[in-house]
């Protein structure tokens, strides 16, 4: 039998629907729960999330203009997507020391909660959404609008079920998503990227970035065209910072849970209204 050597992968970044190489040329080794090199994903820099911040702006409107039921069928399709990769997504999480159990567990968790968010694109409005009892010869009516362009923080933890379940709520109003990946644990999310590029979603919708993050975060949160940020996956150091790079720009900041967040139970449409506006728009009626 010839013996012959393991082709690793050099996984790059996503961005605007293409996997560019970071603009500094860097990677670094994503390194298994035993120490050992299993792969070598890019390093990206404050250069690569500005050109992902774009990305994202350019097809945000486009994106937003969308109607629910089509986000849902993309969604779905995403999901699909993920559960034909499942044997990659399993040995991806298995890589930092997870059980066949519970990686299998946490791919089939993940594929379930795109499911149910597809499930809730064209039904949140309507919940979130309110004809209010007024005073008056006219109809007041307040609907559901995509905040913008939302930078994603993603916890080191769970970094697929985890990643999936703050991108979904994100993205199925409406809202395009800068994600900075588990710094740690990063091939999961690289995965996902390689999923979303074959399963309808426009490019610059979901852009992901490896890399360490200290470099990334406060840029992400200071950047003026990004409208909100999704902290839970940022470490308790790093909120004051945040929110106080946020604050330039106006933008919400969504803090992480003060205890530990189960991801199996991670599911609401209570988190899709995270990333909302109300818009309230006064109607006359009757002659």
């Amino acid at each position: 039998m010839v013996s012959r050597l393991e082709v690793r992968k050099t996984y790059k970044l996503y961005i605007g629907g293409n996997f560019p190489r970071s603009e500094s040329g860097r990677s670094y080794p994503a390194l298994d729960h035993r120490g050992e090199i299993a792969a070598r994903v890019a390093a990206g820099t404050r250069k690569d999330l500005r050109m992902a911040v774009r990305a994202a702006r350019s097809a945000q409107s486009g994106w937003a203009a969308r109607s629910g039921y089509n986000r849902g069928q993309i969604l779905y399709r995403v999901a699909e997507m993920v559960e034909d990769r499942a044997a990659a997504f399993n040995a991806a999480i298995r890589l930092f020391g997870v059980g066949s159990a519970g990686a299998r567990r946490e791919v089939a968790g993940s594929i379930d909660r795109l499911v149910w968010y597809a499930g809730w694109a064209d039904k949140f409005a309507q919940v979130l959404g309110n004809l209010n009892p007024v005073s008056g010869p006219f109809f007041n009516i307040s609907v559901p609008e995509p905040t913008g362009v939302v930078g994603i923080i993603a916890a080191e933890s769970s970094p697929l079920l985890g990643l999936v379940s703050r991108l979904a709520p994100v993205i199925v109003s409406g809202n395009t998503a800068v994600v900075l990946a588990s710094e740690q644990w990063p091939t999961p999310a690289i995965a996902l990227a390689e999923a979303l590029a074959t399963a309808d979603v426009p490019g610059g919708v979901v852009n992901i970035l490896t890399g360490p993050k200290d470099g990334m975060v406060p840029y992400l949160s200071s950047h003026l065209d990004v409208n909100a940020v999704d902290a839970y996956g940022a470490e308790p150091g790093q909120m004051e910072e945040i929110e106080q790079a946020a604050a330039g720009g106006a933008k919400r900041v969504v803090r992480p849970p003060r205890t530990k967040l189960d991801w199996d139970k991670a599911q609401s449409p209570y988190m899709i209204a995270a990333f909302t506006e109300i818009k309230t728009v006064w109607h006359p009626k009757g002659l």
